[in-house]
C-alpha cells in the first residue's frame, strides 16, 4: 500500500474517482477538487462552503455534488470548471444508463436527473424524511440507499420508484454499488454489508463491531470492497459475502470514498488528508 498526501490538515478528502488513469478526489472541508495526473497534483478551487462530496466519472471528465451550496459540479478533461444548480442538498451521484447524471437530494427526499446541458428534473422517493444517500446505476435503472427510511430504493429512468425495507431496524444504509448480478450496499449503523438482487431479495453479512462501513464498490467477480470508517480500514468480500482480506489504513485515517482502477488496485479517500492506493497483489 502507498499513501499520497493530497491536502492540508482539516481539508478532508471524501469522494474519489478514476478516469482514464487520472485519480480525482473531493476536499469536502476546503471546497476544492484535486486531480492526480501523471505524477503531478492539480487543484481546482471551488466556491467557499460548496462542500464537494461524492464524485463520479462522466462522459467528459468528472461530476460531483456540492452539498453545501446546492450545485452539481463538473470538471472536464481539459480542466474547465462549471456547475449546475440543483436544490435539495445533493449528495450521491452517478452516471445513469441514459448518460444523464443522477443524484440524491437529501433534504427534499428526491432524486434528480441532470443533463449535461443543464436540464434538471426531480422525482420524489416516496418516503418523507427518508434522507436518500448514495446512488448507483445498472444497465437500465438506478438504485439508492434511503438512510433514515431504512430501505433500498429502485428507480426507472422515468422516475418510477420501488422501495425495499431492510430486515435490520435502524441499519442506516449509506454506500451502494451495482455488481454483475446484484447490488451491494452497506449499513453504517448496523455494521453490516448487504446485497439485493433484481427480485428484491435482501441478504445481510456481518462486519466487525464498530467498523461503521461507509462506501462500497462492487467487483466483477461478484464481491466488493468496503471502507470501514469506524475502524480505519478497507475490507474485501467475496461473492458469498465472506471477508477475504482487510487492510489497515491507520488510526484516525477516516476512510470514505473508494474507486477501483483498471488494474484492479483500489484508491481510498482518507479524510485525514491523503489518498491510499492498495495494489491488486497486496
Amino acid at each position: 500500500m502507498s499513501v499520497q498526501e493530497v491536502s492540508g490538515p482539516g481539508e478532508g478528502p471524501y469522494g474519489v474517482a478514476v478516469v482514464g488513469g487520472d485519480v480525482w478526489t473531493t476536499l469536502v472541508h476546503a471546497g476544492a477538487v484535486v486531480r492526480l495526473k501523471a505524477g503531478t497534483t492539480q487543484r481546482y478551487e471551488l466556491p467557499e462552503n460548496s462542500r464537494p462530496m461524492v464524485i463520479t466519472p462522466g462522459t467528459d471528465g468528472v461530476w460531483f455534488t456540492r452539498n453545501g451550496d446546492d450545485h452539481v459540479g463538473h470538471i472536464d478533461a481539459s480542466g474547465n470548471v462549471s456547475a449546475i444548480a440543483v436544490q435539495g442538498s445533493p449528495y450521491g451521484i452517478c452516471t445513469g444508463p441514459d448518460n444523464a447524471l443522477w443524484c440524491t437530494l437529501m433534504s427534499t427526499d428526491q432524486v434528480a436527473r441532470v443533463t449535461v446541458g443543464g436540464d434538471v428534473t426531480t422525482y420524489p422517493i416516496g418516503i418523507d424524511g427518508g434522507f436518500p444517500a448514495m446512488i448507483t446505476a445498472t444497465e437500465d435503472e438506478l438504485w439508492f440507499t434511503v438512510n433514515q427510511g431504512n430501505a433500498i430504493g429502485r428507480m426507472t429512468t422515468a422516475g418510477v420508484v420501488t422501495t425495499y425495507p431492510l430486515p435490520t431496524e435502524g441499519a442506516g444504509p449509506v454506500g451502494i454499488s451495482a455488481g454483475p448480478s446484484a447490488v451491494w450496499f452497506v449499513e453504517i449503523m448496523a455494521d453490516q454489508a448487504g446485497r439485493i438482487n433484481a427480485d428484491g431479495k435482501i441478504e445481510e453479512f456481518p462486519l466487525p463491531a464498530g467498523s461503521k462501513p461507509h462506501a462500497v464498490v462492487a467487483t466483477a467477480d461478484g464481491g466488493c470492497w468496503i471502507t470501514l470508517w469506524g475502524s480505519g480500514s478497507l475490507t474485501r468480500l467475496d461473492a458469498s459475502g465472506a471477508v477475504v482480506s482487510t487492510h489497515e489504513l491507520g488510526e484516525g485515517s477516516e476512510p470514505h470514498g473508494l474507486a477501483v482502477d483498471a488494474d484492479g488496485s483500489v484508491w481510498v479517500a482518507l479524510e485525514s488528508g491523503s489518498l491510499a492506493h492498495i495494489h491488486a497483489e497486496e
